[in-house]
């Protein structure tokens, strides 16, 4: 019996729930010209996370991987049982691989290496302007209230020194009301 993306998202979130203690995630984030299905936001890094389901080729894999490259720390891709042997030849070697059970549960086939291609202006593209003026104020800038993101996202990488960045774009990310 095959697993489809509902169900392998479940299982994802079971899995998170119990390996992290504090952690968001995001669906269906726009990066570059992909969707990442999940993004999984941690203390000090971003993780991407592409899911493919029994029923799901790997058509588009290629450019989608490459996208991903750009926004995240680490990446993984979250697999049906009949993906997991031949998923290795179409990800990165950096990608962690996981096989999600029909039965249940998650397995982890290769762990997510460190991505190296990762840029923290494509990180910092992911954040709401308010979020950015959050990001401003921590690093003592000043705020350009009449400016863009586009304006704003460079001088952010002139001031602010990168771990420190990083951190703060995943509290942001963490802690977004997306009631408002």
């Amino acid at each position: 019996m095959s697993i489809l993306d509902p169900g392998i998202r479940d299982l994802l979130f079971d899995y998170l729930a119990e390996k992290h203690e504090k952690f968001r995630f995001m669906e269906e984030v726009v990066i570059g010209s992909s969707r990442a299905d999940v993004v999984i936001v941690l203390e000090n890094e971003l993780i991407g996370c592409e899911i493919k389901s029994d029923a799901d080729s790997y058509a588009r894999l290629a450019s989608q991987t490459k996208n991903y490259d750009k926004y995240f720390d680490r990446n993984m891709v979250v697999v049906g049982t009949s993906h997991r042997a031949g998923v290795r030849e179409h990800v990165p070697p950096h990608w962690g691989i996981f096989c999600a059970a029909q039965g249940g549960g998650i397995e982890l086939v290769r762990e997510a290496g460190i991505n190296k291609k990762v840029k923290l202006k494509n990180q910092l593209s992911l954040l709401w302007r308010a979020e950015l003026g959050d990001i401003q104020r921590l690093n003592s800038m000043p705020k350009y209230y009449d400016k863009s993101r586009r304006f704003v996202i460079p001088k952010i990488l002139e001031k602010a020194e990168p771990e420190t960045l990083r951190r703060q774009i995943c509290a942001e990310l963490i802690e977004r009301d997306y009631t408002v």
